[in-house]
């Protein structure tokens, strides 16, 4: 009997030791169990922090593309723009730069008209020397041949307007350099310094006359005219270039140079 009571606090014994160590087993497994449920929501807690700032960044980053991409468009439209406008200009410079051309032509030719008129000046002042010898005053203005002659030899006398016959050789002389020279014309200036500008034109038309009837030269080579000669009296033969013939030499250079 007492064999049987001792089994039985044998067994009871190692029952209860054996409750108590399964006991202080779950106890650790809770334990560490609830150790990995921290470890598992404080991961989960960083990853969501994470998560909110990769969010926070996504935001930004689409917000400056979306900016960048304003940006982009604004700056192909200033481009756009700008070429536009560089286009406009250029063809402004062109258009400047052809006219500018074409006036640096036309200014040539012109020029070119002018050197030969002022070619034939020098022949024809060469020509007017010779002929009509060197006491006799004669000068150049722009292009023209000036010979001047005091109104006593021409006429006698200041008051007069009939032309001498001892002037007609003059005249003559100053016929030949206008037979020699087709191209050019002449113009009569009677000079006055007392205010008598009829007298003055009828002296330059008599000159003229003597011109045309004894010479032949055309009347339409001839202009007659009495002007002020402020303190200066007599006739002035103004040799030149036919204008409307110069200006239609003018105008065909500057045909050609376009």
């Amino acid at each position: 009997m007492n064999r049987i009571i001792l089994t039985l606090c044998v067994i009871v014994s190692i029952s209860c030791s054996l409750h108590a160590q399964r006991k202080s087993e779950l106890i650790a497994e809770i334990e560490n169990l609830k150790s990995q449920i921290d470890s598992v929501n404080s991961e989960m807690i960083k990853a969501r922090k994470n998560e909110k700032v990769s969010m926070v960044r996504a935001e930004s980053f689409e917000s400056q593309v979306t900016e960048l991409q304003d940006a982009n468009t604004t700056l192909m439209r200033n481009l756009n723009t700008f070429a536009k406008i560089s286009s406009k200009n250029s063809e402004n410079v062109n258009r400047a730069m052809t006219s500018l051309q074409n006036k640096e032509k036309q200014l040539k030719a012109i020029k070119n008209a002018i050197a030969s008129n002022d070619s034939t000046a020098i022949v024809v002042l060469t020509n007017a020397k010779q002929t009509l010898g060197e006491n006799v005053r004669i000068s150049v203005s722009n292009g023209t041949i000036i010979i001047s002659k005091d109104l006593t030899s021409l006429f006698g006398a200041t008051t007069n307007s009939k032309v001498s016959s001892s002037a007609e050789a003059f005249i003559g002389q100053v016929a030949s350099i206008l037979t020699a020279n087709p191209n050019m014309a002449i113009t009569l200036e009677g000079l006055s310094m007392t205010g008598e500008l009829d007298l003055a034109a009828k002296q330059a038309l008599s000159v003229s006359g003597v011109l045309q009837e004894k010479f032949e030269i055309s009347s339409d080579r001839i202009m007659a005219l009495g002007k002020d000669g402020n303190f200066k009296e007599g006739v002035n033969f103004r040799i030149h270039p036919k204008f409307d013939q110069f200006y239609l030499m003018v105008r065909e250079n500057m045909k050609k140079s376009n």
